[in-house]
């Protein structure tokens, strides 16, 4: 294992040790419920369904503004260049096995490169979004009977408002 991904593998357990002692670290729970308790709360107490779409575009942008400024995205869109080259060559032989086979090591060999590039956003924005995740918890706790536009759980909104505002911000920004 690499340097890189060591570094990345602490993060996450950091982050996951945040996330699991939530209530035993009053600390950190209070801190970020008085952070979001007055913004993000205030915007679900208005209209959740409008306030949860608004919330799930802050993040989502905040977190594809990251991905564009800390990769480097002439590296990942040659590595995708050369791979979807790769992908084609290996569909003009794909009846002779061995030479298959070389080319999947080959498409192997990108992996690490594609993983170190892309992992490292990651490690600004895993934190905060476990413990925007964690506050979500607590927020729709006291409300048990809200339903994002009407059937929604909040996690099955936030991930489908995610995914589209995640294709949205990656086209507009052109990120790789």
């Amino acid at each position: 294992m690499n340097k890189g991904m060591m570094i990345m593998l602490l993060v996450t357990v950091f982050a996951l040790v945040i996330g699991g002692m939530w209530n035993k670290l009053s600390f950190v729970k209070d801190t970020i419920h008085g952070l979001l308790d007055p913004t993000a709360g205030v915007l679900l107490n208005w209209n959740v369904n409008i306030g949860m779409l608004i919330i799930a575009g802050a993040i989502v942008l905040i977190t594809t503004l990251i991905q564009k400024y800390t990769t480097d995205q002439n590296l990942l869109r040659e590595i995708k260049k050369k791979q979807k080259l790769l992908q084609g060559e290996m569909k003009k032989y794909k009846d002779h096995p061995e030479k298959l086979l070389e080319m999947q090591k080959k498409q192997l060999e990108f992996i690490p490169k594609t993983m170190d590039i892309t992992m490292r956003p990651l490690l600004y924005t895993i934190v905060p979004i476990v413990l925007f995740f964690r506050w979500f918890s607590d927020y729709f706790a006291l409300y048990p009977e809200i339903k994002i536009f009407g059937y929604l759980g909040w996690i099955w909104a936030y991930l489908i408002f995610a995914i589209i505002f995640s294709i949205i911000f990656r086209k507009i920004f052109n990120v790789a």
